[in-house]
């Protein structure tokens, strides 16, 4: 399997241990069961990859007992739960300009996810996607997320917001009235995708709570951030967060190189360098969104081969193979029966 592609900072999980420890939760126990320890969790220096975080979220649900955790971590992941990033959205002129700063620079905080914004018939839809399956962990971090990003555009708009639905794209829990109540509005399950709803028409009104010069600072701080990112990546780690990012329709070289602002040839010769190529990374993250869709468990083989741009599911059954050594059938009943 792949190397994760990022870290995250341990806020989240803090976040995580906070809740535990109100609920009387020995929070040494829940992470020495991941391999972590309390020194670790308080290093200023200690960060987390996704498939430690993943681990860690579905532990907390286990060592509680509790499947909506979620949910309640969400609900106290305030603006300054996100660094710079909470601080400029907090800022913002208009929540449209408050959405833009979490399109732009959710990597910061959440390598995992985008944030997109789409209008369309007077409504405005915040869309939470997933770069990498959360398997898992799904459940608890989608609401997390999307109850954090809903009560932080209520703060700032001082209850103007009016978000007026939410969604997610899995089946409903026995909890979801505790959902209904903890968003305040209707909440859609087994949508085809996760956020939130709210009128069009709200999106540009002036904030209150603006301030335009604190805005730009935090707006700067956050834009050096991401640069110094993408300066630390190879040019093949840039072009494998692309195709991440365009994963349902992996972009060609040509566009690819484009995004990156680079001609074809350029490209080809700075991966070349590196010792692997477009084709190469194509079916590494193929293989790595395979395996990660196997072990969330949500869609069918044939399903994941389309997903992953094949139309002759023959062809990704060998593929598979080729990666794995054993047909996705295969792979999937070892991985069940664990």
């Amino acid at each position: 399997m792949p190397e994760p592609l990022a870290t995250l900072p341990l806020q989240y999980i803090r976040s995580i241990g906070d809740q535990l420890q109100r609920m009387g939760i020995d929070v040494a126990a829940w992470l020495a069961e991941s391999g972590m320890s309390l020194a670790w969790l308080n290093s200023a220096r200690s960060t987390v990859d996704l498939s430690q975080f993943n681990r860690l979220v579905v532990q907390s649900v286990a060592i509680s007992g509790e499947p909506a955790i979620g949910l309640l971590v969400g609900e106290r992941l305030l603006a300054s739960s996100h660094g710079l990033l909470g601080y400029a959205a907090s800022s913002s002129g208009t929540l449209r300009q408050a959405i833009g700063v979490f399109e732009r620079f959710v990597r910061l905080r959440a390598p995992f996810l985008t944030v997109s914004l789409a209008e369309r018939a007077g409504q405005a839809r915040v869309i939470i996607e997933e770069t990498l399956p959360l398997g898992a962990a799904q459940h608890s971090v989608l609401e997390a997320v999307v109850l954090s990003v809903k009560n932080m555009l209520d703060s700032i708009s001082l209850g103007a917001c009016r978000v007026v639905r939410v969604a997610f794209p899995f089946a409903a829990p026995n909890y979801k009235l505790l959902a209904r109540q903890m968003f305040g509005c209707d909440v859609a399950y087994g949508q085809t995708w996760a956020g939130i709803v709210l009128p069009a028409n709200v999106l540009d009104v002036p904030l209150r709570m603006a301030d335009a010069q604190a805005f730009e600072q935090a707006a700067a701080f956050c834009q050096r951030e991401l640069d110094k990112l993408r300066a630390n990546e190879s040019m093949a780690a840039r072009v494998r967060r692309l195709l991440l990012e365009k994963q349902n329709g992996f972009p060609s070289l040509q566009v690819t190189a484009r995004l990156c602002h680079l001609t074809p040839r350029t490209l080809h010769r700075k991966l070349l360098a590196e010792g692997t190529s477009y084709r190469a990374l194509i079916e590494a993250v193929r293989y790595q969104l395979a395996v990660e869709h196997m072990r969330a468990g949500h869609f069918s083989i044939e399903e994941i081969a389309y997903m992953l741009g094949y139309t002759d599911l023959a062809n990704f059954r060998r593929a598979f193979k080729r990666w794995a050594k054993v047909p996705p059938s295969v792979y999937r009943r070892m991985r069940s029966a664990r």
